[in-house]
C-alpha cells in the first residue's frame, strides 16, 4: 500500500530523535507552510524525549509527562506528516521506504504496511547499545534505549524498594543492589540520579530501609577510567564525584556474563544486584546492516561523504548516531546530541539547494565540548574542546546551567521562545507542588 501523494516535492526522514524530529519541524516550518515542500516523518513511537534525559526518567527525577513531545500534535503545528511505523526496507530504484505494519499492544493491527515515495531521504534513526553478544544480557539486563526502558526499571526500582520495605526476612544479597555496566556518560549520569532518587522514594513511609545501609550501586567499566571517550580531567573530576557519593567504581572489569541476581566477571568475581542496567557500548540499529545495499561500518552506521549523502546514493541522507561521518584524523563524528543538532540545520540548509539541481556545501562538525550531569550534585565538562585541546574543565553552577541550555536549545528548535517558556515556568510551579522524585 502506497500513500496517495500531493505531487510537491517529497522529503522523508526516518526517525524522530533530536535530529529527525528538528529538521522536521524546522522544514515544515519554512517550506511545508507555504506548500512547497511535502515533508513526512516517520517514526515508531508515538512521542519524543530526549534521549540524554532517559537516565532521569530511569531514576525518578523527571516526570515524562511534563517532557514529552506528542508526534502528532508537533506535526499539526508545524506542518509536516507524521506517520507511525518502523522502516523496513528502501527500494532506491523506485524511490521508496517500506514501512512495517505497526501494532498494537494486544497485537491488533492499527496501520497495515505500507510505502512511502520520497525525491530526499533522510536516516536519523539514533543508535543503540552494543552487548557484544555478552551472554544474559537480553534476559536479564535492561537498556535505556528507549522511554520504555527507561519507565520499566523505574517501575522495578520502586517495586524493589516498596518490597524490601515490606517483607520480614532479611534482605538477600542481592535486594537493593543495582549494577550498571559501562561507565559512558548514560552510566556515569545514572548512578549519581539513582544515588539520590533512591533515598528519597523510601523518605515517604517506606522506614524499614536504611538507604546507607542497604542500598548500593556499582558502577562497572572495562576501560581504565570512567568517561573513557572524554577527557581525562573531567574523568578525574567526575570519579572524586562518585566516590564521595558511595558509588562503587570497578574499573578494568570485564563482564563475562549476566544473571538474574548478580553479574560474573571474567576475573572470577560476583557483584549480587536486583537491577542490572547495561550501558556499555553503542551501535546503529541492526536492520541497517546493508540495507538496500548501502554502505555501513562494523557497528551497522551508513557510511557518509562530507555533504552526509550516503557513499552510494546522493538521495539519501544520513544524519545523528546511524551516520558515520568523517571528523578529520580523529575518526568519525562522535556520537552526541550536539552532532545530530548542527547535521539537522545543516541538512535545512541544503536541501532545498539539492532539490533545485545545486551544489550542496559539506558540513563540517563543530566540538563544543562534553558535560556530564551528576543530577543535584554537581555537573562536569569541558567547554570548546577542538579549541582548547580540552584543557577547559570546569564543574558546579556554571556547568549545570550550561547542561541545562543544552536542552533548553532543543526545545526552542522544536517550539519557539514562547512556548519554552512558558513551559518551563509551568514546570518550575508544578516542582513546587508535587514530590521531586517520581514515586510510581
Amino acid at each position: 500500500m502506497s500513500e496517495p501523494q500531493s505531487g510537491k516535492r517529497r522529503v522523508v526522514i526516518v526517525g524522530g530523535g533530536a535530529g529527525g524530529l528538528e529538521l522536521a519541524t524546522r522544514l515544515g516550518d519554512k517550506y511545508g507552510r507555504k506548500g512547497k515542500l511535502d515533508v513526512t516523518l516517520i517514526e515508531r513511537n508515538r512521542t519524543h524525549v530526549w534521549k540524554p534525559k532517559l537516565h532521569e526518567i530511569a531514576a525518578g527525577s523527571m516526570d515524562i509527562a511534563a517532557h514529552e513531545v506528542d508526534y502528532l500534535a508537533q506535526s499539526y503545528w508545524h506542518s509536516f506528516r507524521y506517520r507511525i511505523g518502523e522502516m523496513i526496507g528502501i527500494d532506491r530504484e523506485r524511490r521508496q521506504v517500506e514501512v512495517a505494519a505497526y501494532l498494537d499492544a494486544e497485537g491488533r493491527e492499527v496501520t497495515p504496511q505500507r510505502s512511502f515515495d520520497y525525491d530526499v531521504l533522510v536516516i536519523a534513526v539514533g543508535s543503540q547499545n552494543n552487548d557484544f553478544g555478552t551472554p544474559g544480557v537480553v534476559d536479564h539486563a535492561i537498556k535505556l534505549e528507549s522511554q520504555a526502558d527507561a519507565k520499566r526499571f523505574h517501575e522495578r526500582m520502586v517495586n524493589a524498594c516498596i518490597r524490601a520495605h515490606a517483607q520480614s526476612a532479611p534482605l538477600g544479597e542481592h535486594q537493593l543492589k543495582v549494577a550498571i555496566i559501562g561507565a559512558g556518560a548514560t552510566g556515569v549520569e545514572l548512578a549519581a540520579e539513582l544515588h539520590r532518587t533512591t533515598r528519597e522514594v523510601v523518605a515517604y513511609g517506606l522506614d524499614q530501609v536504611d538507604p546507607h545501609k542497604d542500598i548500593k550501586i556499582t558502577l562497572i567499566e572495562a576501560a581504565d577510567r570512567v568517561l573513557p571517550a572524554l577527557p581525562e580531567r573531567v574523568a578525574q573530576e567526575t570519579e572524586k564525584l562518585l566516590v564521595k557519593l558511595g558509588v562503587d567504581l570497578l574499573v578494568g572489569a570485564k563482564v563475562s556474563e549476566v544473571f538474574a541476581d548478580h553479574v560474573s566477571l571474567t576475573d572470577g568475581r560476583t557483584i549480587p544486584a536486583e537491577l542490572i542496567v547495561w550501558a556499555a557500548g553503542v551501535k546503529a540499529p541492526d536492520f541497517l546492516k546493508g540495507i538496500a545495499g548501502l554502505e555501513t561500518n562494523r557497528i551497522n552506521q551508513l557510511a557518509v561523504r562530507p555533504t552526509l549523502q550516503t557513499t552510494r546514493d546522493d538521495n539519501i541522507f544520513a544524519i545523528g548516531d546511524c551516520s558515520a561521518c568523517a571528523w578529520g584524523e580523529r575518526g568519525n563524528v562522535p556520537p552526541r546530541a550536539q552532532a545530530a543538532h548542527q547535521q539537522a540545520s545543516h541538512l535545512y540548509s541544503q536541501i532545498p539547494r539539492h532539490l533545485r539541481g545545486e551544489p550542496i556545501k559539506d558540513y563540517r562538525y563543530r566540538d563544543f565540548g562534553s558535560l556530564v550531569s551528576l543530577g543535584e550534585f554537581s555537573t562536569v565538562g569541558s567547554m570548546m574542546g577542538s579549541l582548547v585541546g580540552g584543557d577547559l574543565v570546569f564543574a558546579g553552577l556554571f556547568a549545570r546551567m550550561m547542561y541545562l541550555s543544552l536542552y533548553k536549545m532543543h526545545e526552542y528548535a522544536l517550539h519557539g521562545p514562547a512556548k519554552v517558556a512558558l513551559d518551563t515556568l509551568a514546570r518550575l510551579i508544578t516542582r513546587r507542588t508535587e514530590p521531586h522524585v517520581k514515586l510510581h
